[in-house]
């Protein structure tokens, strides 16, 4: 068999391990070979690509981002691009495509499925909102950054007896808030599930203060938003492809907390931050899991799915369910992380 891979969406610590993991699974255990496209769905399109093989894949395990590199562009968005798609991998022979990217990379890679297209997803994203998957690579990295920065600021903060509000990713979801803001002992989090009210985050560090020389880390998501009829936020700009540029609520939140407490309040925006570097074991593990799954789902023709993480096996789910839903903050989670606010 001869294998397709892509990298599409953001970038991500881990990507490189899938893959490799593919690469060494088709050539190793299934006999195969593999040609990786570049830019994500462009090098599908353009037909811009690259022979793999285990040796092209040595030293790939612990190196952050993707060797192939990544884009946002899809088929349905380029002129003749779902045409020219069937058309290379027909030309190259490639007996089905690996896509491996987030909601809207998926998403494409099911919509080309429904088109004909022999297609395996393998699920990747910071911010661990793909449906039908305990968890995505890429997540605990982004937790293991953003824990070490709120663990880094707590001494300054208590130094100097400040407000840190630390800004981190998480468009739609805030798994990497609730669980960083819990690792990190923060004293209140905000996510985009749960509106909030920034009075109410203002007494919460107030009743932390009062009792004494304490410093308050705030948490806060990209993409939490305030309670209607508490602060107004400008509209988000726009790029090319119609996706909000988030980033910055922090700074307004910072500005909030130090008018209303008149306590010293500073922000840190973690950004890209939480995306570079080299992937954490477990991480490279899971990403080896999902990239195996996916070669051997090629190799048994279980095309239209996704490898996914369920109660420690990695199983195969149809794309269809996978892109149905963002998985957003469980409730039970949730409701432990809010035992800790001040």
């Amino acid at each position: 068999m001869h294998v397709g891979i892509l990298t599409g969406g953001g970038d991500c610590p881990g990507l490189n391990a899938v893959i490799r993991a593919v690469v060494r699974r088709v050539e190793r255990g299934h006999g195969g070979t593999v040609v990786g496209f570049r830019d994500g769905w462009r090098g599908v399109i353009e037909d811009d690509a690259v022979d793999l093989d285990v040796e092209a894949c040595r030293g790939l395990l612990p190196r952050g981002g993707t060797v192939l590199g990544t884009s946002r562009i899809q088929p349905f968005g380029v002129e003749g691009g779902v045409e020219a798609c069937r058309a290379i991998l027909g030309a190259r022979s490639v007996t089905a495509l690996v896509v491996v990217g987030g909601e809207g990379t998926l998403s494409c890679a099911r919509q080309m499925h429904d088109e004909g297209l022999p297609i395996v997803g393998v699920p990747k994203t910071i911010d661990n909102d793909i449906a039908g998957t305990d968890l995505t690579f890429g997540f605990a990295t982004a937790v293991e950054i953003a824990t070490e920065a709120i663990d880094r600021l707590h001494t300054t903060a208590e130094s100097h007896d400040r407000v840190m509000v630390v800004e981190v990713m998480g468009r739609h979801a805030g798994h990497i808030a609730a669980w960083a803001g819990l690792a990190g002992g923060a004293t209140v989090t905000l996510v985009p599930e749960e509106p909030f009210d920034i009075e109410e985050v203002c007494e919460r560090v107030r009743r932390r203060h009062d009792r004494g020389r304490y410093a308050s880390i705030v948490v806060v998501a990209e993409g939490a938003v305030p309670a209607a009829g508490t602060i107004e936020l400008p509209e988000p700009e726009l790029d090319r492809f119609g996706h909000a540029r988030l980033g910055g609520i922090g700074n307004r939140i910072a500005a909030e907390i130090g008018s209303r407490t008149d306590f010293e309040t500073r922000v840190t925006i973690l950004g890209h931050v939480q995306r570079g570097g080299t992937p954490t074991a477990f991480d490279r593990v899971l990403a080896t899991r999902l990239g195996v799954a996916a070669a051997d789902a090629v190799a048994a023709g279980d095309f239209g799915t996704m490898s996914a993480l369920r109660g420690g096996d990695i199983v195969q789910i149809p794309l269809e369910e996978a892109v149905s839903h963002l998985k957003t903050l469980d409730d039970d989670l949730w409701e432990t992380v809010r035992v800790f606010f001040a």
